[in-house]
Formats: structure tokens, sequence, C-alpha cells
């Protein structure tokens, strides 16, 4: 299992790819620390003193890496780009016009890649418009002036034109990882952002245990933790193995076929996708409300709701666990659908001569398939719920702080069981033993 590590760096082509995408994550965490243009420093740091917020805000500080609490250049972080991805794949399913460039293969995935890059400048100037304003007026603060109210024209659009060029340098740096380094950019970049604020959640989490004087608690959060990462890993491995049999054929001196194999599907088909997409979308409430003047009785109302009931507050709100529960079984199912097509795989497998035992081909086979991806789908769906509230409900029970959550043990586990296959496949192919041997 170890010696993994050691084969990893005596690779060159695998050394090189290695210390290239550590190199992005110090380009990109050098980028988390450079403020932003027009920013008043003193009152920022007096913010990040006194900074305890959740919710909207904390999941973009969380998903930024830390980066909007500073008001850096990489402010916004890779959610505008989660969040045009998620608008693109939903376009997707409804726009044929779409659908045809996915069915068009890597040149038509090229063009959506295209067009959701322009989508996500458009969300970031959008975005950093009202999070600027946000401060300006010093509702997303708490009250202090962390950019000063008499601002020129052009210091603000300057600092909403920096923030938008992070953000696109930031896809960048996720497209160049996943060309030139190793595991996927974009995931790699959340992996890290989440990573760097997990001393700061701990010890949010052991104040708050210590000023109740139950330091057994904390203790308890951190087995939670433990659980929850085995209990990832061992559902991440989890699969249902559809046999396939193809016939004998003979041509001319030839007996092809007569073997027989499997369609692996995998309990959590959808990885940590779902739980990204849902706290994504879970956000455009809060991001919505706080962006609309609330000057009169029922839009402060309506912002106060949101405010308290999406988890705004430290500790959440059980309306924000229901939600988050919700929309992640409703992204599984989607999700899933869209990875995996019971009809395509019917016909492939009936092309290649291959038949599901006991079950005719064509239709029957594809009525299968679909019966069995419903079913497996479920338990994925429900453990990736489970596993994203649980810290939530735990810090409710308990009035405990716990913003670094179940969604967040899920990404970085699941970006780094991903990036450790990547790592064990280009073993793989070089003899090397891999991982799981």
């Amino acid at each position: 299992m170890l010696s993994i590590y050691r084969h990893m760096f005596t690779i060159p082509d695998l050394r090189k790819k290695i210390f290239f995408t550590l190199s992005m994550f110090a380009v990109y965490r050098l980028g988390v620390a450079i403020p932003i243009p027009g920013v008043d420093l003193e009152a920022l740091a007096l913010f990040q003193e006194q900074q305890q917020r959740g919710g909207v805000y904390g999941l973009l500080n969380l998903f930024s890496g830390g980066a909007l609490e500073q008001l850096s250049v990489f402010s916004l972080g890779i959610l505008p780009y989660i969040t045009s991805s998620i608008i693109m794949q939903l376009l997707t399913v409804v726009i044929p016009r779409l659908q045809a460039l996915q069915e068009e293969g890597e040149s038509g995935r090229k063009v959506i890649t295209q067009w959701t890059r322009y989508l996500t400048v458009v969300l970031s100037l959008i975005q950093s418009t009202g999070i600027i304003y946000l401060m300006r007026i010093g509702q997303l603060t708490g009250g202090i002036q962390v950019v000063p109210r008499n601002i020129e024209t052009w210091k603000y659009a300057l600092m909403v034109l920096t923030m938008t060029a992070g953000t696109a340098f930031i896809m960048w740096l996720g497209e160049l990882i996943t060309q030139k380094g190793i595991g996927n950019g974009m995931s790699l970049l959340i992996f890290i952002s989440i990573l760097s604020q997990f001393p700061f959640v701990m010890g949010q989490v052991w104040a708050a245990t210590v000023a109740q004087q139950r330091i057994l608690r904390f203790v308890v959060v951190i087995l939670i933790f433990l659980f929850m990462v085995v209990a990832i890993i061992y559902v991440d491995q989890a699969q249902r193995r559809i046999p396939i049999s193809f016939a004998k054929r003979v041509r001319g001196r030839r007996v092809m076929g007569g073997q027989s194999t499997y369609i692996p599907i995998k309990v959590n088909t959808a990885g940590v996708i779902p739980v990204i997409f849902a706290s994504s979308f879970l956000a455009f409430p809060s991001i919505l409300v706080t962006s609309i003047p609330s000057d009169n009785r029922l839009m402060r109302a309506i912002y106060n709701w949101v405010d308290q009931n999406l988890g705004a507050s430290s500790t959440g709100s059980w309306w924000y666990v229901i939600f988050l529960f919700g929309l992640i079984l409703f992204f599984t199912y989607f999700y899933t659908a869209i990875q995996f097509d019971p009809i395509k795989q019917s016909e492939m497998i009936q092309r290649q001569g291959g038949f599901v035992p006991g079950v005719r081909p064509g239709s029957a086979t594809a009525r299968h398939l679909q019966h069995i991806l419903s079913r497996i789908t479920l338990p994925g769906a429900m453990f990736l719920g489970v596993i994203a509230v649980l810290p939530a409900i735990a810090g409710l029970v308990w009035d405990i702080p716990i913003s670094f959550g179940g969604t967040s043990i899920l990404i970085l586990v699941g970006v780094a069981l991903e990036t450790m296959k990547q790592v064990e496949s280009q073993l793989t192919l070089r003899n090397y033993e891999g991982i799981l041997t």
C-alpha cells in the first residue's frame, strides 16, 4: 500500500505531473492571499476577527479556500464554474441542440465546454458586482465597511473586473492541471480549498466544546468524521455486477465469442457531483435575496427567513438539512441518468452480440438495466444524503458551529480516491502494483 508513494516519484513522467500539480496549488493559494484593489485593509482585518458566519457566505468562503473572507482576487473561487456547469447540464436535457452536440463526441463536448466558460464569466460579473455591493453597504459583513461607501465608479468596476478575472484564471489553472498534471483540475482546486479551511473549522469546534465544558463532544465529532471517511471509501468501492455473455460465432476456421464479462454499476455512480450541485443550488436563494435591497418590511422578512433557515447562522437550521437532503436525492438520480443510459447500453450489448443471461435482448434488456439502476441508486442517494447532513444534525443538536460538514468530507474523500485511482492506472501501465492489490 505505502509502496505506491515510492513508485510515484520513481517514474519521471508521473513525477513531473505531480510536481506540476503541486506548483499550480501554490499559485492558487498565493492568489487567495492577494486582496483586490480598493479594500479597506483595517476593516478587513476587523471583519476576519469577527467572522463567524455560515450559510451562503460560509459556503462561498469554504469553496474559495478562505479567499472571500480576505476579499482576494480569487474571492469567487470555482463556484461560478460549478453553477454554469449545472445550468449547462440541465439545459442539455431539455434543448435538442445541446443534446445533439453532446452526442457528437469530443467536438461537441468542446463546444459545450466553451459555452460553459462564457457563462462562467457572465455569472462571475453578476456575482462579484453583488458581493462588492453588499460589502459596501455592510449587509454581508455585519455592518463593517470593508469596501468604502464613497468609492468611485471606476474603482468599483476595477474590483468587479479583478474578481471576474480571478475566476477566469482559476478556470485556466484547473484546465492546466487536467491536461498536464494528475487528476481533475477543477475537483482538485475544490479539494485544496476545503482542506485549507479544516484547521480553522476544527478550532471553532474545539472552542465551542471548551466553552460548553463538553470536551467529549469534540471527540465524538472527530469519531463521526473518521466514520464518514471509512464509510465513503467502502461505499465508493461497492458495485453491482451485471453478467454479460457473448454467443459463439464461427467465421471461417475461427470461433469467436463464447466469453462472459460483466457491467459494473457502482452504488454511488454519481460520485460527489450531486453534493456539489445541491450545495451550489442551495446558495441561489441566499445570493438572490441578499442582492436585493431589503429596505421595505416584506423584503426584510424574506431576507430574515432565508438568512435563518438556509444556514446563514453558524449552526444552520433544520430547513437547511431537509432541503440539502432532498436536493442530493434529486441530483443523484438526475446525474446517474445522464451518466448511464440503459437504452444505449442495451443497444451496444446487442450490437456486440452479447446478452444478459435470462433476459431477451433489446427493450427487455433496457428495462432490466433500468430496474437494477433505479434500485441500486436509491441506497447510494440515501447514503450521500445522510453523510452530507450528519455533521449538520450534530451541530444543531449540540449547538456547535460545524461548518465543515459532510459535504466537505464527501468531496475530500471522493476527489482523493479518484486522483489516487489515476495514479494507480499510471503505475499499472508500467507494471507496478496498484493501490488495491
